[in-house]
C-alpha cells in the first residue's frame, strides 16, 4: 500500500492530465472528439475518487502539517460522500455539456442546452444531498469553491450592498453618458493585440517560460502542472481593450499559480485557497492596475504604436473611455461599476434552481425578467442572456458569487498593499512588480494554509469588508 505522499503525487499527476485533456478541449479538438474526450475524463475522476477515498489517504493524514492535515481531512469526509459513479457520472456529463453549450451560444438554442443542464441540476441536487448543507442546497455547492463560506452569510453580505451598488451603477453610467467612446473601436490585428498581451502580461511578472496564451470561446486559465500555467482569450477585430482586459484578468490567476509554492504541488499548501481569493487576485490586476492612470501613463504609447487609430488620442480622452460605465448583457464585458448587478442576477437564479423553485424550461424568462429589474431592459438574445456563461455547461453551480467575494476582496487587498511605501511608490510611476512581490508574500506562498477568511483577516486586519471596495467605485466613477 503506497504511503500518503505516493497517494498524493498520483493524484496530482491524474488531476493535471485530466486538466490538461480539459484545456485541449477548449481550445485544439475536433467537435466529434467530445464523447471519447468525456469517457477520458470520466475515467480519470474515477481513479481520482479512488484514491482520495482509500484507506492509506485517511491513515496517513496525522504525518502531516495542521494545515495540510486539515485541508485533507475535509476532502476526504467530502470525497467518501460521494459515490464513484456519481463522479464519473459528473465529469462525462459536463464534458457532453459543454460541447452542447458552445453549439447553443452560437445557434441561439437554449432548448439544445436544457437537457443537459436538466442533467447536470439533478446531479448538483444529489451531490448536496450526500454532502449534507444546514439551510439549502446551495450551501453544499458553495463550500466547494469558498471554504467556510455559507450562502446565508453570502446573501446577508449582498443584501447589505445590493441597494448601493445599484445606485452607484444608475450614476455611474448617467455620467458616463456623456463620455465618447466610439474611438476605441478601429482596426486591431490579432497579432497586435497579441503583442501588447504578452508585453504587458510579461511586465505583471507573468513567466512565459512556465506558462503561455491560447485563443478560446471563453477565456480561463489553467493550471497544468507546478510550472505550466495556460491563460486563454478571444479577440474583438476592432477593440483590442476587450482581450487586453481579458488577459490582465487571466494573468491575475495565472500569477497567483505561479506564485504557490511548486514544491507542495500535491499538498493544499501548494493549492489555491479558494475561487474568492483567486478572483481577487484577476480582478486586481484587471481593474485596480489595469484601469488605473499609472498604468495608461506607461502603456499607452506603446497602444498608439500598435493600434495606430489612437495617435490622436490623448491619454486624458483615452482614460475615461476604458471607464466609461454602461449597462451591458455580456458579464465578461461589463465595467466594474454594474458588474456585480451580473453577480447577483446569476446568485438568485442558482439558488432558485437548486431549490426546485425554478425549471429549467423556465430559465431564460425569469433571466430576462430578473435583468430587467436589475438593467431596466432585456437581453436582445439567450446568446447574451441565460446562454452567455460556461459555468453551468461545467456542473459549476455555486461558483458566480465567489466573482463579486473576489471584487471586494480585490480592493480590500489593495488598500492594505498601497499602505506599504515601495508598492504605492511604484505604482505611482507605472512599476508593478513590488505589488506582484507583496501579493506572493502575503497571499500566493500561503496557498491553503488559512482558510480565505482567516488569510484575509491575516493579510489586511479584517475579514472581507465592502467598504473599500465601495469606496473604490465611488472614487472611479463619481469623483
Amino acid at each position: 500500500m503506497p504511503d500518503l505522499t505516493a497517494l498524493l503525487q498520483e493524484i496530482a499527476l491524474l488531476s493535471s492530465t485530466a486538466a490538461t485533456l480539459g484545456w485541449d478541449q477548449e481550445t485544439n479538438a475536433p467537435p466529434k472528439s467530445v464523447t471519447h474526450r468525456a469517457k477520458q475524463l470520466s475515467y480519470l475522476q474515477g481513479k481520482i475518487h479512488q484514491l482520495q477515498t482509500c484507506e492509506a489517504f485517511r491513515d496517513g493524514l496525522s504525518d502531516l502539517d495542521a494545515a495540510n492535515q486539515r485541508e485533507l481531512a475535509h476532502r476526504y469526509e467530502r470525497a467518501t460522500q460521494l459515490p464513484q459513479e456519481l463522479v464519473e457520472r459528473d465529469s462525462e456529463a459536463s464534458s457532453l455539456a459543454k460541447a452542447a453549450w458552445a453549439e447553443a451560444r452560437q445557434k441561439n438554442d437554449f432548448p439544445l442546452f436544457a437537457p443537459h443542464l436538466s442533467k447536470l441540476l439533478a446531479i448538483a441536487r444529489e451531490k448536496a444531498d450526500h454532502w449534507g448543507y444546514l439551510d439549502e442546497p446551495y450551501d453544499a455547492l458553495l463550500s466547494e469553491y469558498e471554504r467556510g463560506a455559507s450562502t446565508r452569510e453570502v446573501a446577508a453580505l449582498f443584501e447589505r450592498i445590493s441597494a448601493e451598488l445599484a445606485e452607484i451603477a444608475a450614476a455611474a453610467v448617467e455620467a458616463s453618458s456623456s463620455i465618447p467612446s466610439d474611438f476605441l473601436h478601429g482596426p486591431a490585428s490579432i497579432v497586435a493585440q497579441q503583442t501588447l498581451n504578452r508585453e504587458v502580461a510579461e511586465s505583471l511578472g507573468f513567466d512565459f517560460t512556465r506558462g503561455r496564451i491560447d485563443t478560446t470561446a471563453h477565456p480561463f486559465c489553467t493550471t497544468l502542472g507546478p510550472s505550466d500555467v495556460r491563460l486563454t482569450t478571444r479577440y474583438e477585430a476592432h477593440d483590442f481593450t476587450s482581450s487586453l482586459f481579458g488577459v490582465m484578468h487571466e494573468a491575475g490567476h495565472g500569477l497567483y499559480e505561479q506564485g504557490l509554492p511548486a514544491s507542495d504541488f500535491h499538498l493544499p499548501s501548494g493549492q489555491a485557497v479558494s475561487l474568492g481569493i483567486h478572483e481577487s487576485q484577476s480582478r486586481l490586476w484587471e481593474n485596480h492596475i489595469g484601469r488605473s492612470r499609472p498604468f495608461w501613463e506607461k502603456w499607452y504609447p506603446r497602444a498608439q504604436e500598435l493600434f495606430p487609430h489612437l495617435q490622436n488620442i490623448s491619454l486624458d480622452d483615452f482614460l475615461p473611455a476604458v471607464n466609461r460605465a454602461a449597462y451591458s448583457t455580456i458579464r465578461v464585458e461589463a465595467d466594474e461599476a454594474t458588474y456585480d448587478l451580473h453577480i447577483l442576477l446569476r446568485f438568485k437564479l442558482e439558488r432558485a434552481l437548486l431549490a426546485g423553485e425554478l425549471e429549467v424550461d423556465d430559465v431564460p424568462q425569469a433571466w430576462n425578467e430578473e435583468f430587467e429589474t436589475l438593467f431596466g431592459f432585456r437581453p436582445a438574445s439567450d446568446s447574451e442572456g441565460c446562454l452567455q456563461d460556461i459555468h453551468w455547461s461545467m456542473g459549476g453551480l455555486g461558483y458566480f458569487a465567489t466573482y463579486s467575494l473576489g471584487n471586494l476582496n480585490a480592493a480590500q487587498l489593495f488598500v492594505a498593499a498601497l499602505k506599504e511605501e515601495k508598492v504605492s511608490r511604484s505604482f505611482d510611476r507605472g512599476d508593478f512588480l513590488p505589488l506582484l512581490e507583496w501579493m506572493q508574500t502575503h497571499i500566493h506562498r500561503h496557498g491553503s494554509s488559512f482558510l480565505p477568511q482567516a488569510l484575509m483577516e491575516r493579510v489586511t486586519g479584517s475579514r472581507t469588508d465592502p467598504a473599500p471596495y465601495l469606496d473604490h467605485l465611488r472614487q472611479r466613477f463619481l469623483g
